[in-house]
């Protein structure tokens, strides 16, 4: 495989391997190693190897809890479990980035490239959807305030309507011409 097929990773296939878990996106180990082309084991045992490179906010290993609820999530076939008999490593954004120091080979670096501009797509994304849903919202109370005022418009045109019906006839006053 030449670097340039290793390299041309589409955002998809990144961006589905990212999950939100304890309200962090994160990637699992074993989608990793994947991504890196070496075995689940080999990269656990690099981590294990230099855990001071990895303090939480980089790297966490699900609960029990959040395993068995994630396999529930996800239903798999005894031949796709692999990896998953264990509690998977969750890397954040900064683990990833720490990966590439403890795997060091081209594919490692070039990889972890990949993924931190995808991370940095999908933060870039959050943020304009974040701005549209403002601006709609602002639009929206725009548009409140207007069927609030087109309200208060037609209730003073009904009340005008109400005077001129209930208005008795006058005789008009003043001068006039031709008469001596």
């Amino acid at each position: 495989m030449s670097k340039e097929q290793e390299l041309s990773i589409p955002d998809e296939v990144v961006i589905g391997k990212i999950y939100f878990i304890r309200d962090q996106k994160v990637m699992l180990d074993r989608d990793l190693a994947a991504l890196y082309g070496v075995e689940t084991r080999v990269l656990k045992q690099a981590v294990k190897r230099n855990m001071k490179r990895f303090p939480e906010d980089f790297m966490f290993k699900m609960t029990k809890a959040e395993f068995e609820s994630w396999r529930s999530q996800f239903v798999t076939s005894k031949a796709d479990q692999k990896g998953l008999r264990y509690a998977p490593f969750c890397f954040t954004e900064q683990g990833v980035t720490m990966l590439s120091c403890i795997l060091n080979s081209d594919r490692a670096i070039a990889v972890n490239i990949r993924i931190i501009r995808v991370f940095t797509k999908l933060r870039q994304n959050l943020t304009d959807t974040l701005s549209l849903k403002l601006e709609i919202e602002e639009i929206k109370k725009k548009l409140s305030n207007q069927s609030k005022n087109i309200g208060l418009v037609f209730s003073y045109l009904d009340e005008l309507m109400e005077k001129k019906e209930n208005a008795t006839f006058r005789p008009r006053v003043g001068f006039k011409a031709g008469r001596d």
